[in-house]
């Protein structure tokens, strides 16, 4: 196939080999030049229509599915492809576990440079829960004005897109009706009403039957007793904020959390512990998966009565308050602030008190404590050289990596290898974003 067959609206025929990391499955194209197809899943053979030919790969939208694959099976979702929450709704559980599997494997060999047996030896069978729907105990919403009326909806595969639902199946199915009466109230009210709104999140939990609803606004005025009033009406909640955040749109911050009715904060059991999170702390999206977590952390660490654990990029506490249970003492890092106030309510909470709450970057506030075990939950950037060597520089025998994204995890697996003191000996992916794309992994490491 000449150069010419692979420019924009183009439609080939094509059959999709594989799941990539991300929501498109791969193909190729007669000449081999990769084509990335959204909209089918891997086996299936499909008309598709070329949308973007760059000089060493296209991308494609299914046009037609012309011969189904036997991974493809129906979804409860009928926006699967235009919605970007579950972009692999159409490929079986078992098709999904086994891509994610392979996306680790193949950054492994690509980035980390670890070769076929190594791959083999360290990559154990991905964990899951049976919960494949209806898992999710957060869901935002986005603002739009769609003719000429104030509506909130879910970002589509366009980012630029907002898909008006009422409901949405990974989100808790113990609250069906959360979304359409959230959705309705504010519609009602952004419509005669400056909300000023910028998204607004719904957080709910099957074991405490918390739900909270979190406005994030602009700092200024705000109609709290109207809003707080019609909402309620709407849908009774356990806890109703408005986040106030100020600066430029790329580097907002928070600078307020004001109680609009209820607690204030929303409660999650997760493994031992009782965990109560503020609207702006991050709190992984699928409780159960991230008990396995938990489970793969503290197995791999196997924490001592007498020993110092640090926790680094601790969060609100999710590793934290399992290490304060089972170690003398944890040193714990957190650079946000209203994470860093959640975790030491939890410690509160949960009555402990042999933690060291540090509030600032992991590689400028490294702790000086002389560590036995060491837990890194870093942000999907991966982590810093420098907090690599800061690591290998303690006297820690084993250390817990938890990574979100297996790119960053391959290149910083490879830099502890260069660096001689850490060596991988296991490395397990969790599923904990079943419908799409995204995997966590928990590598273990020890000294050489």
């Amino acid at each position: 196939m000449n150069r010419l067959n692979t420019q924009e609206g183009t439609i080939m025929k094509l059959t999709i080999e594989s799941m990539m990391y991300g929501p498109d499955g791969l193909a190729h194209a007669e000449d081999g030049k990769a084509v990335f197809v959204a909209g089918g899943v891997a086996g299936d053979v499909v008309e598709a229509q070329i949308v973007e030919d760059g000089s060493s790969f296209s991308r494609a939208t299914v046009s037609e599915v012309l011969e189904p694959s036997p991974n493809r099976v129906d979804s409860p979702c009928p926006f699967v492809g235009v919605c970007g929450g579950c972009p692999w709704g159409n490929l079986s559980r078992e098709a999904q576990l086994a891509a994610k599997e392979e996306n680790l494997r193949s950054s492994l060999k690509r980035i980390g440079k670890f070769d076929d047996d190594a791959v083999a030896q360290l990559v154990q069978p991905i964990r899951a829960t049976r919960d494949d729907w209806g898992y999710r105990n957060k869901i935002e919403l986005a603002p739009t004005i769609q003719n000429g009326r104030f509506r909130l909806g879910l970002h589509g595969r366009d980012p630029q897109q907002i898909i008006h639902v009422d409901a949405c199946p990974l989100f808790e199915k113990k609250f069906p009706r959360a979304i359409k009466a959230v959705s309705g109230a504010l519609g009602f009210l952004g419509n005669s009403h400056d909300l000023s709104l910028e998204r607004v999140g719904i957080r709910a939990s099957r074991r405490t039957r918390a739900l909270e609803v979190a406005l994030w606004t602009p700092t200024g005025g705000f109609p709290r007793g109207q809003v707080s009033r019609v909402l309620s009406d709407a849908l009774p909640s356990t806890s109703m904020v408005r986040v106030m955040s100020k600066g430029e749109k790329k580097a907002r911050r928070v600078s307020k959390v004001e109680v609009l009715s209820g607690e204030g904060s929303w409660t999650e059991d997760i493994a031992d512990s009782q965990m109560r999170l503020s609207a702006p702390s991050f709190f992984q999206v699928n409780t159960k998966a991230a008990e396995i977590l938990i489970d793969l952390v503290m197995d791999a660490l196997n924490p001592q009565p007498e020993e110092v654990a640090v926790d680094l990029y601790c969060g609100a506490g999710t590793f934290t308050l399992p290490l304060a249970r089972r170690c003398e003492y944890v040193a714990a890092v957190e650079a946000y602030g209203p994470a860093v106030r959640d975790l030491r309510r939890n410690l509160e909470i949960n009555h402990l008190d042999n933690v060291d709450v540090i509030g600032g970057d992991a590689v400028r506030e490294f702790p000086d404590e002389d560590a036995d075990v060491l837990v890194v939950d870093p942000p999907r950037a991966g982590l810093a050289p420098e907090a690599i060597d800061l690591i290998a520089s303690t006297s820690a025998r084993d250390v817990a990596y938890v990574s979100c994204d297996p790119a960053t995890l391959a290149r910083d697996l490879k830099r502890f290898c260069d660096e001689g003191t850490f060596v991988p000996v296991s490395i397990t992916p969790v599923d904990l974003f079943p419908q799409t794309f995204h995997c966590e992994a928990v590598t273990h490491l020890t000294r050489k």
